[in-house]
């Protein structure tokens, strides 16, 4: 299995969403043991002119990490109770990224935090070096369904509209 690299989130996020779909979340815990989940859905948010996106607003301290280094992890806290994991993606000062959503029997972002134990003190690292966090790659690959983002009532209903989850299928052989 291959650990992902810059290469992989150094694209678009409307790339690398529906590429991380089926690669496995590896989180190391405290005690020294891996979960491995399959990442089953995440979701592209493509900045500024994105309103569903939170640097739709601009640059400001929370979004700061949106337009720095593809492969920085943007972990934040929704609603007060629900940590919720990003990947930044794409070229720097073109803020983006993409938020996993669910792994395979996780479903929900904060679900899938809290079962992995992900909170902020993964925010602002890095998913190529962080050692109790990263993704890999098995070589599956599955059909990739498309459908609107989830939650994102705020935004401008052109936003609201685009096909920017992704979601698994059936294997492909």
């Amino acid at each position: 299995m291959a650990r992902l690299q810059d290469d992989f989130f150094h694209r678009d996020c409307l790339v690398v969403a529906p590429d991380l779909v089926g690669k496995l979340l590896v989180r190391r815990l405290p005690d020294g043991s891996e979960l491995r989940l399959r990442i089953s859905e995440t979701e592209a948010y493509r900045g500024e002119a994105d309103t569903a996106c939170h640097a739709h607003k601009g640059r400001t301290r929370r979004t700061e990490i949106l337009y720095g280094k593809a492969g920085q992890m943007y972990v934040y806290l929704c609603y007060g109770i629900h940590w919720l994991l990003n990947f930044v993606t794409g070229e720097e000062e073109e803020p983006q990224a993409v938020l996993i959503r669910a792994c395979v029997n996780q479903n929900g972002p904060g679900k899938l935090t809290k079962y992995l134990q992900v909170n902020g003190a993964f925010h602002n690292t890095s998913v190529y070096t962080q050692k109790e966090l990263w993704v890999e790659d098995d070589g599956k690959r599955y059909e990739i369904i498309q459908d609107v983002r989830v939650g994102i009532g705020y935004a401008a209903q052109a936003d609201q509209d685009r096909l920017w989850r992704f979601k698994m299928g059936k294997e492909l052989t």
